[in-house]
């Protein structure tokens, strides 16, 4: 009752901030933990995500997730997670390259009264999503 746990295949720009600002709007008592993970050609173009900026406002806590695997599999140059945290222009922003850490990220947040949203046209590298909500709603 306390705690909501949101999967959404946003990733655009856009539809970061237009989700991350519809959940603080519906639910503003809550603390609201986005994470976002960058999977996308464009979304991992360092020319591109400058186009990020201030659209990740709304979260109380915000991590951005990426995976250097996936820019070798894509033959993108390496990515700098000061790259990713500049890009965004928030300065408490959380940037993570292993979803191990990420897991343990979100198993350490403190969920009463909060909600989680996840957010990726990907899958976390993986990681079991629904046994990760199981676990923290429980």
């Amino acid at each position: 009752s306390d705690l909501v746990v949101y999967k959404d295949f946003a990733h655009a720009p856009s539809k970061l901030k237009a989700t991350t600002n519809a959940l603080k709007q519906q639910f503003p008592q809550r603390r609201l933990v986005a994470c976002l993970e960058l999977h996308t050609f464009s979304s991992l173009n360092p020319a591109f995500l400058p186009q990020y900026a201030h659209c990740f406002d709304a979260p109380d806590v915000a991590v951005v997730y990426f995976n250097p695997h996936v820019l070798e599999h894509k033959r993108l140059p390496p990515l700098a997670a000061a790259t990713v945290a500049e890009a965004f222009q928030r300065p408490d922003l959380k940037v993570i390259t292993d979803s191990a850490e990420l897991a343990a990220f979100l198993r350490a947040q403190s969920w009463a009264n909060a909600n989680l949203l996840l957010m990726s046209s990907g899958t976390f590298d993986g990681l079991d999503l629904p046994g990760l909500a199981a676990e923290i709603t429980a």
